[in-house]
C-alpha cells in the first residue's frame, strides 16, 4: 500500500486551489525546466495534494508553450500519484451544453509543435494509450460531480488542436460529423501521454465553455463570452476537486488499470545501450524501473 497524493492541474480560468489546509506554494527544479509556476501544495480531508496552474497564476503561457514534461516530472517529483486535469472546452454535442463537464475518455491529437515524451534517442519506451486515462479516477471525477450538483457527461472524445487559434468552420464540422470528436481543447495533449510515461493515473474533467463554430445558433467563439461561463466553470471545479481526496483516501491500492506500471515491459533499449545522461534525467519518472 502506498500514500496517495492527488495532483490538480488547473486549467483557463482555475489558477488556485484555496480549500486547500497548510498551503504552501513550492519551487520544483526538473531536468526538462522550469514548471508552469509554484506548485501548491497541502492537504484535505487527510489526503495530501498538490495543484498546478497549467497557464501559470495570470495566465501567461499559451496552450503550446506550456511546459508539459516539466509539469508532470514535477508533480512527480512530489510524490503524486493520481493526476486530475481540468480544462476548459468548446462542445460538439449539443447535449453538451456550456457549464456542463465532460469526464473525458479519449483523445485525438492534432497537436504538432510540443515535446511529447520523455523518451528518445539514448532511451526508447513505447507505452500503451489504448485507454489513455484512468478508469478508476474517471469514475471517482464523475461521483465527485454528481455530488456536487454539476451536469457531468461520463465519457467523450477530446479532439486536441494546437491552437492559440480556435478552429474554423469547416475544421469545426469534420472534427464533429466525420471524426466522432465530442470536445475540442489545446492543452490534455501531451500531458495525458506523459503522465502515462510518469506512471500516473490520469483523469481528464472538461469544462464545456462554448459550442465551437459549427452550432448554427452559436456562431463564432469569442474570448469574452468564454470568460462569462469560466468564472462559473471555476466554482464547480473547485467543488468537485474538494470532494475527491474523501472518496479517493489516504491509503492507495496499486491500480486495477495498471496505470502505475506502465513501464513494465515498455523500455526497448537495452541497458547497456542506455545514455547514462538520458537515465539521469528520467530518474523521477522512470526510476521505479531503471
Amino acid at each position: 500500500m502506498a500514500e496517495t497524493m492527488i495532483g490538480v492541474i488547473g486549467g483557463s480560468g482555475v489558477y488556485d486551489l484555496d480549500t486547500l489546509e497548510d498551503r504552501k506554494w513550492v519551487t520544483v527544479e526538473t531536468p526538462w525546466g522550469d514548471a508552469s509556476d509554484q506548485l501548491l501544495t497541502g492537504t484535505l480531508d487527510g489526503v495530501r495534494m498538490a495543484f498546478l496552474p497549467r497557464h501559470g497564476r495570470g495566465h501567461r503561457l499559451s496552450p503550446s508553450t506550456v511546459p508539459y514534461r516539466a509539469n508532470i516530472d514535477a508533480l512527480k517529483r512530489l510524490g503524486v500519484t493520481d493526476v486530475i486535469s481540468v480544462s476548459a472546452c468548446g462542445s460538439f454535442r449539443e447535449e453538451m451544453a456550456p457549464g456542463d463537464f465532460v469526464i473525458v475518455d479519449q483523445f485525438i491529437d492534432r497537436t504538432f509543435a510540443r515535446e511529447k515524451s520523455f523518451f528518445g534517442s539514448g532511451c526508447v519506451a513505447h507505452v500503451s494509450l489504448g485507454h489513455p486515462t484512468c478508469p478508476r479516477l474517471g469514475a471517482h471525477a464523475l461521483a465527485a460531480a454528481i455530488d456536487a450538483g454539476i451536469t457531468v457527461h461520463d465519457g467523450g472524445t477530446y479532439l486536441a488542436m494546437e491552437g492559440p487559434q480556435f478552429s474554423t468552420l469547416a475544421e469545426s464540422r469534420m472534427y464533429r460529423e466525420s471524426w466522432g470528436a465530442d470536445v475540442i481543447g489545446m492543452t490534455n495533449m501531451p500531458e495525458a501521454k506523459l503522465a502515462r510515461e510518469a506512471e500516473l493515473c490520469y483523469a481528464s474533467v472538461a469544462m464545456v465553455t462554448d459550442y465551437d463554430c459549427w452550432h448554427e445558433d452559436h456562431g463564432a467563439v469569442e474570448v469574452s463570452d468564454i470568460v462569462k461561463v469560466l468564472h462559473g466553470n471555476a466554482e464547480k471545479a473547485r467543488a468537485l476537486v474538494s470532494r475527491l481526496p474523501a472518496m479517493l483516501g489516504a491509503v492507495r491500492a496499486p491500480c486495477p488499470h495498471g496505470c502505475d506500471r506502465a513501464l513494465e515491459h515498455a523500455i526497448i533499449t537495452a541497458p547497456a545501450a542506455r545514455d547514462p545522461e538520458v537515465l539521469a534525467k528520467l530518474a523521477a519518472v522512470a526510476g521505479r524501473v531503471l
